[in-house]
């Protein structure tokens, strides 16, 4: 590709991003759906004007770190000790039930391969926690008794499902599951996630420093990326997806981070600000780069809408995808309606559904039929619940409890 092209094409993905996020925050649906349509429009399923060449993949690819970077960054670990087994509950079997469901309805059901399967049933893991505080922030239910749980599940769940990324890569790369391969990649991911926070705790401490006496306007963005670009360089060095290495660094400069054991590297409160503040530009112009080439990587055209398979595909797997997450609400002790609530809130897959299935088609897991079919999944559990939880709120808010302080 021409240089003067790669600028043109960059130039429409961002406006044409922007302008669908707008619209669909508009329609009170969230942004990432905007973002996605957007690569839908541009790409060869509809327009053709953009094709997913390597120069947009490597952007994107920085885009999906700097997004697990965010997520670590918002991840509240403290809220998991606050909220008692609750969360540990809802997150735990909220993982393991659409995984199960998921797997067994690829593999028994549609007859796919082993890998196949497992890459759709942690396809249907996902919950957006990104997506879920935005729609308990618009409801004032954040701090809610059933808003706890949930937040502190989606933490949970968000930690499973990064480990679980580490083990498909392992096994997309590899060629197929092995039990040793698996091993070895939990054991480095578990040192990975004990030695990189504390690493890149220690590392922004020394950034602070420098930030104190630097004359020169820029530095705390320049060295931050700059971690986060270490991190995912020694996550793959360790066997692991660079994805691991962005949450990990967003984790360890969280203001809401302590270390285990008792031991604490305290946080100054203004500085974790800052830090998030000048971040979030950079990780808000690079993210929609990965949604918008999601939808750009996908052709409908090439698949066969009259084909029983596609909508049998897509239609059980969104049953599976909402039944598995509202199975882990109703096993804890909970009114009916929290119940629900809570089953709901964990249901929008967003953007960490979208890495799980852009994982898959990029290794060859997914063929395009599978990846559309996956995508839909994602679009429609995404993009429901907001509208289902708002309903609901209006109808049966009067009988959750009354919220409680953060």
């Amino acid at each position: 590709m021409a240089t003067h092209d790669f600028f043109l094409y960059l130039l429409v993905i961002l406006l044409t991003a922007r302008v669908f996020a707008e619209l669909a925050t508009r329609l009170r649906a969230p942004s990432v759906i905007g973002e996605l349509f957007a690569g839908v429009v541009l790409g060869p399923s509809l327009f053709g004007w953009i094709q997913p060449v390597e120069a947009i993949k490597l952007m994107a690819e920085i885009g999906i770190i700097l997004l697990l970077f965010e997520v670590g960054l918002e991840t509240d670990v403290k809220r998991l000790v606050r909220t008692g087994l609750k969360p540990f509950v809802v997150a735990i079997a909220g993982f393991i039930f659409p995984l199960l469901l998921g797997f067994a309805l690829g593999y028994w059901v549609f007859g796919l391969s082993l890998l196949v399967s497992l890459f759709i049933g942690g396809t249907l893991t996902a919950t957006s926690i990104g997506i879920t505080i935005r729609v308990l922030s618009d409801l004032k239910r954040q701090h809610s008794s059933e808003g706890q749980i949930v937040l502190g599940a989606a933490v949970l769940d968000d930690v499973l499902g990064v480990v679980l990324l580490a083990l498909l890569y392992e096994f997309s790369i590899g060629g197929g599951i092995n039990l040793i391969n698996a091993g070895k990649v939990l054991m480095f991911v578990g040192a990975f996630f004990v030695l990189a926070p504390v690493a890149a705790k220690m590392v922004s401490l020394l950034i602070k420093r420098f930030d104190a006496v630097s004359g020169i306007p820029g530095l705390l963005p320049t060295t931050i990326v700059s971690l986060v670009l270490f991190c995912a360089w020694l996550a793959h060095a360790l066997g692991a997806p660079e994805l691991l290495g962005g949450f990990a660094a967003g984790l360890a400069l969280s203001r809401r981070f302590f270390l285990p054991m008792g031991i604490a590297l305290h946080t100054d409160e203004l500085f974790a600000h800052r830090i998030e503040d000048q971040m979030r530009p950079i990780v808000h112009l690079f993210t929609p780069i990965f949604f918008v080439f999601v939808g750009l990587s996908l052709n409908l055209h090439e698949i066969d809408w009259d084909s029983s398979f596609i909508w049998g595909f897509s239609l059980s797997l969104l049953l599976a995808a909402v039944a598995g997450k509202l199975i882990g609400a109703f096993l804890i002790k909970e009114s009916w309606p929290a119940r629900w609530a809570i089953g709901m809130a964990m249901i929008p897959r967003g953007e960490v559904g979208l890495i799980f299935a852009e994982l898959g088609r990029v290794s060859g897991i997914f063929s395009n039929e599978i990846y559309a079919g996956m995508v839909i999944v994602i679009a429609l559990t995404t993009l429901l619940p907001p509208f289902v939880m708002k309903w609901f709120y209006g109808c049966y808010g009067d009988r959750l409890k009354v919220t409680i302080p953060d």
